[in-house]
């Protein structure tokens, strides 16, 4: 519907042309119209993001909250500050590197094991 209003608006324009004899005020309101149709996309494309974004969000909480043996400290992990995030990333790491040495070793990599967290350091 959006291009069709466009196409339109650019063919309304160019057959207007010749009457205003092509002049800077014809080009004018061509490039302004364009710039502020712009201006609003964006500001519609970035909320279409954040909904697509949200939804996807909620549908991976809502399949970790389902699966057994998944940590459900993550269902808000969109909500930690960074160095939580590098901790989390850090004991992930550490299970992907011991199941490549099993794997390497002819072990099975298969299972889901405990995430070892150090305990957090107060702050006072």
């Amino acid at each position: 519907m959006a291009f069709v209003f466009a196409a339109i608006f650019i063919i309304i324009w160019l057959v207007t042309g010749p009457i205003f004899h092509y002049s800077d005020t014809w080009q004018l309101v061509v490039n302004t119209a364009t710039t502020i149709i712009t201006f609003l996309m964006v500001f519609l494309i970035q909320n279409t993001q954040n909904r697509d974004s949200e939804a996807v969000q909620l549908k991976l909480d809502e399949l970790l909250r389902s699966t057994g043996g998944a940590h459900n400290a993550l269902l808000e992990i969109e909500e930690l500050s960074e160095e939580e995030l590098d901790e989390i990333k850090h004991c992930y790491a550490v299970i992907a590197k011991k199941a490549l040495e099993d794997l390497r070793s002819g072990k099975t990599d298969l299972g889901t094991p405990d995430v070892k967290r150090k305990p957090a350091e107060r702050k006072e």
